[in-house]
């Protein structure tokens, strides 16, 4: 028997939300299948059609709301200009419910290892007119992303609607110069 697509997609869904709900609350290696199929309604069958376990639905997820690389190096291409960081805000902005979690105290550590290997991905051509060095190119790459998403998730943690104009004023002022003062402030 066949089952209606818009059924399939809602059952799904209904698995994958009653997942969050719980992963939002516990960590990952807290949370059984019985959890999310009595939150959900169904039964462990119905949750095997959809995942192999409870990893793949957060990689399922995950894998969800990672920016689209493809999009991104156009969107670059395209302005021509500085990192379009409004537009990786707006990204981030949208999937907040995720990001927030998935890179908090709880979330997943190689969510934010991935995250930062799409950034990377997209500002390596545009930085390697910088260095020959390999190690320094890396040495930078690590450093404007890892800040770029450190910033990104205090202010969306701390605040229900941040102020984007204002975030996206404060990472292009770091990125144009502000990171020397910094530095030269610690050190």
């Amino acid at each position: 028997m066949n089952k209606q697509p818009e059924i399939t997609m809602q059952t799904r869904k209904n698995l994958i939300d009653a997942f969050w709900q719980i992963y939002c609350e516990k960590r990952i290696e807290k949370i059984t299948i019985k959890d999310i199929t009595t939150k959900a309604g169904y039964n462990r069958g119905t949750f095997y059609e959809y995942f192999i376990d409870i990893y793949d639905v957060l990689e399922q997820i995950e894998a969800s709301i990672l920016p689209d690389l493809e999009k991104h190096k156009v969107i670059m291409i395209d302005t021509n200009a500085q990192l379009p960081l409004k537009h990786l805000i707006e990204v981030y902005s949208r999937n907040k419910k995720y990001f927030v979690i998935l890179l908090g105290k709880n979330g997943d550590p190689a969510f934010h290892e991935k995250l930062k290997n799409v950034y990377k991905a997209l500002l390596r051509p545009r930085l390697q007119s910088l260095s020959s060095d390999d190690f320094i190119l890396e040495c930078t790459l690590e450093c404007a992303v890892s800040a770029l998403i450190g910033v990104m998730t205090y202010c969306f943690t701390q605040e229900e609607d941040p102020d984007i104009p204002k975030m996206v004023q404060f990472l292009e002022n770091l990125i144009n110069g502000g990171y020397n003062k910094i530095v030269n402030l610690i050190f």
